[in-house]
């Protein structure tokens, strides 16, 4: 038996009304899902436990086991793990975005937070930028790294964990109320809008009317993470496929495979066919057990408040990776099981993050059930099915035989 798990990171939504009440999710045509829908158990898990924050760092440890209230330390310390950024025990990790403020004379307390990705910024225009803020902010205290797009990374040497407010959470609102406590990075925060928004590379962006990278932001701050290996835990050799550092940090941190795959780069434009192949190559043609299947897409299009956008990309998911997994593991008869989700919602609405529970489609290949439903949040919630902690949902998809959740 093969295992797959299917993320679509922040698929999940609210209704709409001018999709006439339905979400992005239910308005989508997905011809595959809905084949699938009318053969699998279908429920809801709540993947954000209570008390903690709305994100695909606790969202995506609990899809893979593990309970965020024991195993989350901080979401940068997990990117750190794949940058391949060393960190000490007291050191402390923190995201750097490069994020778009409003380009104005007004000072930088007053600017209002444009973009929390500048235009899903290519890697290697944001190298450029990153090495010119290394060079300037960068020393023994603090070390800089490069990830990808607009997700970078600062390790600060005996550093506080303290609280930062993630930029996507304050689009379009003035920055001064959310700005770091620490006068550090408070005043590296100030100075990077000095050092970047007349940059030659950012004139040339803003010629192209994209985005400026004007400005660094901190947020999700954490220390040294610890996870046991996914193998030991489950019994399973499992592999990775995700254009995102986070996911490929906890991926590490679980001993799993990181597959890499050209292409691929977490915006809605990225490699689909070429992340189900290569999942299906890691099933069939490398012996692993697992495969877990991450698209940041859905989420980024949230953030960005694209209806269209969000629609097109769960179009996209059904029929550019779902199809091509499902037809490739179907002809090879090679049993299978297979989990498909989002990590959390992001609805357009608020552009941000929430805790409500999201929906699972769980199929399984060798005991298709016969059911009339479709795949979406609505649905989900009318089987009355509620996974409470979903950590556990991993030992459904393991299971030798599916159980009813409730």
């Amino acid at each position: 038996m093969k295992y797959i798990v299917i993320l679509g990171d922040g698929m999940a939504d609210w209704p709409i009304e001018e999709l006439n009440g339905r979400t992005p999710l239910a308005y989508a045509k997905t011809p595959v899902l809905d084949e699938l829908a009318g053969k699998s158990e279908i429920g809801l898990a709540q993947t954000i436990p209570e008390g903690m924050k709305p994100g695909s760092d606790t969202a995506n440890l609990a899809v893979l086991g593990y309970d965020p209230k024991i195993y989350y330390s901080g979401r940068s310390p997990l990117e750190a793990l794949s940058i391949g950024a060393a960190m000490k025990q007291t050191d402390i990790a923190i995201r750097c975005n490069l994020v778009t403020v409003s380009d104005d004379t007004l000072p930088y307390e007053q600017k209002t937070i444009l973009d929390h990705g500048a235009s899903e910024i290519p890697t290697e225009d944001a190298a450029v930028l990153m090495d010119a803020v290394r060079a300037q902010f960068g020393n023994d205290v603090y070390r800089f790294y490069t990830g990808t797009s607009y997700r970078h990374l600062l390790i600060w040497d005996h550093g506080r964990a303290a609280e930062l407010t993630p930029p996507h959470d304050i689009l379009g609102r003035v920055i001064g109320e959310y700005l770091p406590e620490e006068k550090g990075l408070q005043d590296m925060m100030k100075r990077s809008y000095d050092l970047l928004n007349h940059h030659p590379l950012n004139l040339e962006r803003a010629g192209k009317g994209l985005h400026k990278a004007n400005s660094i932001w901190f947020w999700g701050a954490g220390t040294k993470p610890a996870l046991p290996p996914f193998e030991e835990k489950t019994g399973k050799r499992g592999a990775m496929i995700s254009a995102v550092d986070l996911l490929k940090g906890i991926a590490i941190g679980a001993g799993m495979k990181v597959v890499e795959v050209s292409g691929a780069n977490g915006t809605l434009n990225t490699n689909y066919e070429g992340k189900a192949e290569a999942a299906v190559k890691v099933l069939l043609d490398e012996g692993y057990d697992f495969v877990y299947i991450h698209v940041e897409a859905p989420d980024e299009m949230g953030h960005q408040g694209s209806v269209s956008d969000k629609i097109r990309s769960i179009e996209y998911l059904d029929d550019r990776l779902i199809r091509i997994v499902r037809d490739r593991m179907l002809a090879s008869r090679e049993p299978f099981r297979m989990l498909i989700m989002p990590d959390h919602p992001t609805p357009i609405a608020v552009r941000t993050h929430t805790s409500e529970p999201v929906p699972y489609l769980l199929y399984d290949s060798t005991k298709e059930q016969k059911k009339i439903q479709f795949y979406n949040e609505e649905e989900a919630a009318k089987t009355g099915s509620l996974i409470e902690n979903g950590y556990q949902l991993i030992d459904r998809l393991l299971a030798d035989q599916q159980q009813d959740p409730t």
